[in-house]
């Protein structure tokens, strides 16, 4: 029987119980991003996760209540790393709407693909796990609302129901987009594949 790797008790020696409770938590959802990144959902498991993170199982059950929970916590973590990510260059783009789609486009491709374990986290794995699904549905959820106040604060005059429909269009189509892109189907020229792509966009145009 393998047992769990469990680092030294004095690596805690002087950090206080919430600390290393807070620090056992980032290194199991360290090491679950490794696996599912590498060897996708079926390489999670919760005696994989400890193995990978040196900590014995009670201390998962400390911290989460599944591989379910843990993978919603690995989502999370990449999610915000890329909207953190977005926004910088968004912010750098200023208010042209053209520049800001391009930057937009750019940052959410170059950010999946400069790590894959990142892609397969946002995109590509996992595809039909319930926490996985929701958790990607909210996101284009929250994607479409964005655009949505893009739009307004852009266009004001667009008629609603357009820029709802081009909205929801966008959305699902960046998803595409990005599953193409870490496919390699597209190539590996992401400046052509984002001046392509913003070609192609006209996000609240009203003619």
């Amino acid at each position: 029987m393998v047992r769990e790797r469990e680092p030294s008790a004095t690596r805690w020696a002087g950090v206080s119980l919430a600390d290393r409770r807070s620090e056992r938590r980032s290194l199991l959802v360290a090491a679950a991003f490794a696996l599912f990144g590498t060897g996708g959902e079926a390489a999670v498991s919760v005696r994989a996760v400890c193995r990978e993170a040196r900590l014995h199982a009670r201390y998962f059950y400390e911290n989460f209540a599944d591989t379910g929970e843990l993978l919603g916590a690995v989502y999370d973590k990449v999610e915000a790393e890329l909207a953190e990510r977005l926004l910088g260059e968004l912010a750098a783009a200023g208010d042209d709407l053209s520049a800001r789609l391009r930057a937009g486009v750019h940052g959410v491709l170059e950010f999946s693909s400069a790590d894959p374990r990142r892609g397969r986290v946002l995109f590509t794995e996992g595809r039909h796990h319930p926490v996985l699904t929701a958790r990607r549905r909210d996101t284009q959820s929250a994607l479409m609302d964005a655009v949505l106040q893009q739009n307004a604060q852009s266009r004001p005059e667009a008629d609603p129901c357009r820029a709802k429909v081009s909205a929801a269009m966008f959305t699902g189509a960046m998803v595409e987009l990005a599953h193409q892109w870490l496919s390699g189907a597209l190539g590996d020229d992401l400046d052509a594949v984002v001046g392509h792509a913003a070609s192609l966009v006209r996000l609240g145009d009203p003619r």
